[in-house]
């Protein structure tokens, strides 16, 4: 075949393969996310709560929290889009990264 596009001899995952990656994927994230958001940070919180003497731990649970996050975002999703699986590599950054700017945002305050 001469001419066109050139699209028929591509050699990328399929889309399906992608989806189904990037839900499984997803799946990891928001169970990573709740952790680290809820048991993490939130228990961190109410024991602040009862210990008002020391200075809080919480903010610096979610410093760490959003670190892990970033480099999860960097690594995974970053590394899915190099290998052109751009809708998983897309969910990663979008899921991870939000996590961790609402992890830093808890942490500023």
């Amino acid at each position: 075949m001469t001419g066109g596009s050139g699209r028929s001899g591509r050699s990328g995952p399929s889309a399906g393969r992608q989806i189904a990656v990037g839900v499984a994927f997803l799946l990891v994230d928001l169970v990573v996310v709740g952790y680290l958001l809820f048991l993490r940070h939130g228990m961190t919180s109410w024991a602040d709560a009862y210990d008002a003497g020391n200075p809080p731990d919480a903010p610096g649970e979610a410093l760490r929290g959003m670190w892990i996050l970033l480099g999860g975002a960097v690594v995974t999703g970053g590394g899915l889009v190099l290998l052109r699986w751009r809708i998983a590599g897309v969910v990663q950054l979008v899921v991870l990264g939000g996590a961790a700017g609402l992890l830093g945002g808890l942490a500023a305050r």
